[in-house]
């Protein structure tokens, strides 16, 4: 398994007026393909995996559909959704690679949030619902962006990518805040 890395530990990394940046908890994070009836899987886990792209679940396992076949799964610790799987491999062949050390979380929230997304995100913001996940870009990095209330979201970025967008949204709650000065 994957140990969590980051140079992100929980903390407030932006805070004005008009939003606040922080760094969320590392979470177990899997990305999972499969194809097919999926009952047997979804029993091994006890979710019911989103079918519509953007579609999220919340529980235990925190799932988002980012594609046809594929989920991205969120969950305290790896052990069980590994065996879960483990033992339906054999009934329904899928791919399961845990991804926890790959990516940190931002949260955005605050009453401009939605604005400071798009500056680096081309998406029409007030399309994604609450409640829900996108796969999209933020400023040419890959990122899940998840919309958990109208003035809330989390940004999954890798790692690598993670300085260069945290500089952005800095500079972005500050030049918003400066506005309504």
């Amino acid at each position: 398994m994957n140990a969590p890395l980051s140079a992100f530990p929980p903390a407030t990394l932006a805070e004005t007026p008009a939003a606040k940046v922080s760094s969320a908890l590392p979470r177990t994070r899997f990305s999972l393909r499969a194809r097919g009836d999926l009952a047997p899987l979804e029993q091994a886990l006890g979710v019911t995996l989103p079918r519509r792209i953007g579609q999220t679940v919340k529980g235990p396992i925190e799932a988002a559909c980012l594609g046809p076949d594929e989920w991205v799964l969120l969950a305290s610790e790896a052990a069980p959704i590994a065996e879960a799987c483990a033992g339906v491999y054999g009934t329904l062949p899928h791919s399961l690679v845990d991804i926890s050390a790959r990516e940190v979380t931002f949260v955005i929230e605050g009453p401009r949030a939605a604005e400071l997304i798009t500056i680096g995100c081309a998406r029409d913001i007030d399309t994604i619902a609450p409640g829900t996940a996108r796969r999209t870009l933020f400023d040419g990095a890959t990122v899940t962006l998840w919309r958990d209330a109208e003035d809330r979201f989390r940004l999954d970025i890798w790692n690598s990518f993670a300085p260069h967008l945290l500089h952005l949204l800095q500079i972005g709650a500050r030049e918003l805040a400066a506005e309504t000065l």
